[in-house]
């Protein structure tokens, strides 16, 4: 069994004494992992950093083995990443969230917008958006279209923490102490505040902490929190 394919680095683990257990989100193929024999050497060891763009061979006997990767660096992020914190530190979630992913599934339009994230300038709108866009991929996408009380779909302002749909403020106003914010950049066009990024990363947190981190007894991101703060801060 061969392919050979472009890919996101997501996560490297040792192996043995030289070689590495490397992670990676190929196009058209999704999460895959395979040994890399002498990963860890001075000669492989610039490829094999997390946020690199590579190009791997796989080959095992059988299709459901782990199989060996063969790598060949196509870009790497190392030196900008290391010179601003913040995209470090996005980077780093972007692919802790695409590790939560099964293994050999595609899902070529959440690498597509990671790969955005990671070579752009840091966003938290556009983080907040993928974090929704990786729920939905999980199967526990939110409804934030229309409310879930009305059918509105107009003056959404806030999303039930049970069921993840939108809530007009109508219907909201008696529940605002049991409902979370909607920040309406998530759901309509317009800019967004640092508060509104803030309520969206709360938004999210809800109900990757609720279905996943939970769910799978995994601790959250420990970047998170930190990146939070720093791409929710006033500009002014």
């Amino acid at each position: 069994m061969e392919w050979t394919g472009e890919a996101l680095l997501i996560g490297v683990r040792r192996h043995g004494d030289t070689s590495l257990i490397a992670e990676a989100m190929v196009a058209g193929r999704g999460r895959c992992l395979g040994l890399v024999r002498g990963g860890r050497s001075p000669k492989l060891a610039p490829a094999l950093q997390v946020g690199n763009t590579i190009q791997l061979t796989w080959r095992a006997r059988l299709e459901d083995h782990l199989g060996t990767f063969t790598v060949d660096l196509m870009q790497s992020r190392a030196a900008d990443l290391m010179a601003d914190r913040t995209k470090l530190y996005l980077t780093q979630l972007v692919c802790d969230h695409l590790r939560l992913l099964p293994e050999r599934d595609p899902h070529d339009s959440l690498l597509g917008q990671a790969l955005s994230l990671i070579d752009h300038a840091p966003d938290g709108a556009a983080l907040a958006r993928f974090e929704l866009a990786l729920l939905d991929e999980l199967g526990f996408g939110l409804d934030l279209f229309s409310c879930a009380a009305t059918g509105a779909t107009t003056d959404l302002t806030h999303v039930s923490p049970k069921t993840g749909r939108a809530v007009s403020r109508a219907a909201a106003a008696p529940y605002l102490d049991r409902l979370l914010p909607l920040p309406s950049f998530l759901h309509e066009r317009g800019n967004a505040s640092p508060d509104d990024i803030r309520n969206a990363f709360k938004l999210t947190a809800h109900f990757l902490d609720r279905h996943i981190w939970s769910a799978r007894q995994i601790d959250h991101p420990s970047v998170r929190d930190t990146l939070v703060d720093l791409l929710s801060r006033d500009p002014h």
